[in-house]
């Protein structure tokens, strides 16, 4: 694909960004009320859990399809059809009476969303400059990062005000924009004469096996906050604790841009180092923090610790493997982010009920350490990795 004068936002990048940007935000405003509507409808605590689960769990499933499809088929034409089933599951969301309703629209979520993100970042990668390649994977993401801090918020408000089934389906419009916008994108594809077949290999990298762990640990330490921090905060007395994640995610405007700029210029290894120590710092302040202060502090230096590390991982993830190999590449990246995202609360809660929330907070210090040691160990080989694909 031609770059527009090796600028970052040339038409295609413009168009995917904003087509992802609105595809989140009806999944963000969607995702903070289906686990309210299960209890709504009835659904036993248990029940709501397994919903949950079952959702990542089927997204996992169908990446066994997303990888080989993306790198054989129209990356354009897998993002619209997945954004239409998308569509489908919250327009069912709106209409569903019942829990079982419920639990069926959640799953075909779940197979639409093993394509969507996936494709999303492999486009984006397409539409990127070389010498540009990791501020422009760092302002990409940053889409999904403003709907995280937003797309909830607005969803809780709007439900108290029209209900869960109008919400629903406004969060279905917002991805049918995301899907007209794909739709229109110029994007020059090149014939792909790659066939479509379903190995070890095309559904995941081996090449980038190493960001993937990388994001693996990180995801899954940064979802415990996700998960436990709104409970620890009212526990402790702290009101107002989600203006920690405003906190957050209006720094992390900030960090991740300069982040990947100096990713570009300096290497990964010498940026994510140090956003490792400021991601480590965040959870021990977390851990000695007694009033929202302390909570605004951590999430700060957690801007510039996860906030920026994970897309600087995820654009090693993307430069691990050739072009034509990108969907496998993205692939990867995100069955690590999904992986720690399933199994960080998994082990945070069994932490908590052994030894409190306090100490919970020290321990999921230690994947930073691991992830640490692994960036020291494989350093040459990431330098290696980055000086070919400048190269290529």
């Amino acid at each position: 694909m031609e770059k527009e004068n090796n600028k970052i936002w040339n038409a295609a990048f413009i168009s995917i960004f904003v087509a992802n940007a609105l595809m989140n935000l009806g999944q963000q405003m969607v995702n903070s009320l289906v686990a309210k509507y299960a209890d709504y409808l009835g659904a036993a605590a248990t029940l709501v859990g397994f919903l949950s689960g079952l959702f990542a769990a089927t997204a996992l499933i169908f990446k066994i399809f997303s990888g080989p499809a993306i790198d054989s088929f129209s990356r354009k034409k897998i993002l619209v059809l997945s954004m239409i089933v998308m569509i489908i599951s919250y327009v069912g969301y709106g209409i569903s009476d019942s829990v079982p309703m419920l639990i069926g629209f959640r799953l075909l979520e779940g197979s639409a969303r093993a394509f969507t993100a996936t494709c999303c970042l492999a486009i984006a990668s397409d539409t990127l400059p070389t010498e540009k390649f990791g501020s422009g994977i760092g302002i990409f993401s940053l889409a999904q990062a403003a709907c995280q801090a937003v797309g909830p918020t607005i969803g809780l408000t709007l439900y108290r005000y029209i209900g869960y089934n109008k919400t629903f389906l406004l969060g279905a419009a917002c991805v049918v924009l995301g899907a007209i916008a794909t739709a229109n994108m110029k994007l020059e594809e090149k014939k792909n004469t790659k066939k479509f077949k379903i190995s070890i290999s095309s559904i995941a990298a081996p090449e980038a096996a190493v960001p993937a762990l990388l994001l693996f640990l990180l995801s899954g330490t940064f979802f415990t906050v996700n998960s436990f921090l709104a409970i620890y905060g009212t526990n402790m007395g702290v009101m107002n604790i989600g203006f920690f994640f405003t906190v957050y995610a209006g720094v992390m405007l900030i960090s991740r841009p300069i982040i990947g700029k100096l990713s570009d210029k300096y290497g990964l290894v010498k940026v994510v180092i140090p956003a490792l120590i400021c991601f480590a710092l965040s959870f021990y302040i977390i851990s000695i923090a007694e009033n929202l202060f302390m909570f605004l502090v951590a999430a700060f230096v957690s801007a510039f610790g996860y906030g920026a590390a994970q897309p600087a991982i995820q654009t090693l993830c993307m430069k691990s493997v050739p072009k034509e190999r990108r969907g496998a590449g993205s692939n990867t990246a995100y069955i690590g982010n999904d992986l720690g995202n399933m199994a960080g609360p998994l082990v945070a809660g069994y932490v908590i009920e052994a030894f409190g929330y306090r100490l919970m907070w020290r321990i999921m210090i230690i994947p930073m350490v691991v992830a640490f040691v692994l960036l020291i160990v494989f350093k040459g080989r990431i330098n290696i990795i980055e000086k070919n694909f400048r190269n290529q």
